[in-house]
């Protein structure tokens, strides 16, 4: 079966219960995790992959992230500066990146998608320490208290990755710990982050600890290097989780100021950061831009480019020249771009959660503002992204109706492979163009086929 016949049993079994989206959502406040983060914004019902589906998606975000990794050797002869200059870091986030890099590009990522009538299209891909969702595991078991889903899971071998596992393995096998070790890991945010997200980085240190990890919470103001180590509150760190992102070097000096001696003793070898800065270069969108760029076809094999068609909407950075177009058409970017409004985002190349992006379809954006912001745009950090409309999906409400609601897919691939997937949604008729919980998003879980013999 695939993701719709799978949905379409299952809301067919909900209506015929009766059952009221209060009744399916189970009891997420028995996880501190959840309760810290997602403010009671549960989705009723989880979404669902077929076998083959999560195979194939697994497969092409794989290969989309071996390519990403190899841009550097293939566009840049090994030159990783000139790279992460090319895909629209300042000068200050280069020196930062070249600094304490890691031997190879994080499996730990998270893929944004949409899913249309075709299949899944990317809009971003996290990678790295600083992506969120991992907790999605506590959502899966609290859906899964409910008989109707229980009952409908086991007959068609649903289950999940439990994801907070998989990052503790990504922790100590990126940082070079074994299964049974238990480093000191500082889950690090800056100043400003930690005041903020307190409550949940508690809540999460206390689940790593549950998995072996001596994990604590902390700003980069608190930590100190002397004496050949990183010190928290006099406790010798290993690892330092970096819950903070490239953009917040460009909203304080005071940020690099205290990030400072910290890559140096990565440098030195007196600590570990998970994931190192380079990360973020792989992770902007003006390198999905170069992979997007027919001129570079000719870079990836096969398996390769049937991946990255399948997944990549056209992107382009935002330059003045030809570009061409899906169908082979050759035309001037900008004049396109004011020519199809309605029809293309521009998006920062390095900044995340939504922050930055303008939507061509906008209600309240006119021609002439659109018009003000390419120009603007031309030449700088910025990337012109195809629309993608995503099919809405149902959910049964507070009646037990059934209402569409707009689901961001957040995909992780893990060390160990493909790394579980949680939902971010918001009613279809909410008028948010930008899906984030930040933003009131509500979020649920994915859960998938485990067993091929259930394909049909």
């Amino acid at each position: 079966m695939d993701r719709v016949s799978l949905t379409r049993d299952y809301l067919a079994r909900v209506v015929e219960s009766g059952a009221k989206a209060g009744e399916l959502t189970g009891d997420p406040q028995d996880s501190a995790l959840l309760e810290t983060f997602y403010s009671d914004r549960y989705l009723s019902r989880p979404l669902f992959l077929g076998h083959a589906e999560q195979v194939r998606l697994h497969t092409d975000l794989e290969n989309l992230r071996q390519a990403l990794a190899s841009l550097p050797d293939r566009l840049f002869g090994g030159d990783f500066a000139a790279f992460a200059r090319a895909v629209g870091l300042s000068e200050v986030q280069v020196a930062a990146v070249m600094r304490g890099r890691g031997p190879a590009v994080s499996r730990q990522t998270r893929a944004d998608l949409y899913a249309d009538g075709d299949g899944f299209k990317l809009l971003e891909l996290n990678i790295g320490s600083a992506v969120g969702g991992m907790d999605n595991a506590d959502l899966c078991r609290e859906l899964l208290a409910h008989p109707a889903l229980a009952d409908f899971a086991g007959e068609h071998g649903l289950g999940f990755v439990d994801s907070l596992r998989e990052q503790v393995n990504n922790i100590r096998v990126e940082s070079g710990f074994g299964p049974g070790d238990s480093p000191v890991v500082a889950l690090t945010d800056t100043p400003e982050g930690h005041a903020k997200m307190l409550p949940y980085m508690d809540a999460l240190c206390a689940r790593w600890r549950e998995h072996g990890l001596d994990a604590h919470p902390a700003h980069l103001g608190q930590l100190q290097a002397r004496d050949g180590r990183v010190w928290l509150d006099g406790r010798p760190v290993d690892v330092v989780f970096r819950a903070f992102l490239i953009g917040d070097l460009l909203k304080s000096p005071e940020i690099a100021a205290l990030l400072d001696p910290l890559l140096d003793a990565a440098e030195r070898g007196e600590v570990t950061i998970f994931t190192p800065l380079d990360s973020a270069a792989y992770a902007s969108k003006g390198a999905l831009a170069m992979l997007s760029d027919e001129r570079n076809r000719g870079l990836f094999g096969p398996e390769e480019l049937a991946s990255l068609d399948r997944l990549l909407p056209w992107t382009r950075r935002v330059s003045r020249g030809p570009v061409t177009l899906e169908g082979g058409e050759r035309v001037d970017l900008v004049d396109y771009t004011l020519a199809n409004q309605q029809e293309l985002a521009l998006k920062p190349t390095s900044l995340a959660g939504g922050e930055g992006v303008l939507l061509g379809w906008a209600r309240d954006l006119t021609p002439h503002q659109w018009r003000e912001q390419i120009l603007a745009a031309v030449d700088g950090p910025y990337v012109l992204q195809r629309r993608v409309r995503p099919t809405p999906e149902q959910f049964p409400d507070e009646h037990g109706d059934l209402r569409p609601w707009t689901c961001l897919w957040g995909v992780f691939t893990v060390v160990n492979g493909y790394g579980g997937a949680y939902i971010r949604a918001t009613p279809t008729d909410s008028g948010s163009d930008v899906v984030n919980i930040a933003t009131g998003a509500y979020a649920g879980p994915v859960l998938h086929q485990t067993r091929a013999a259930h394909e049909e």
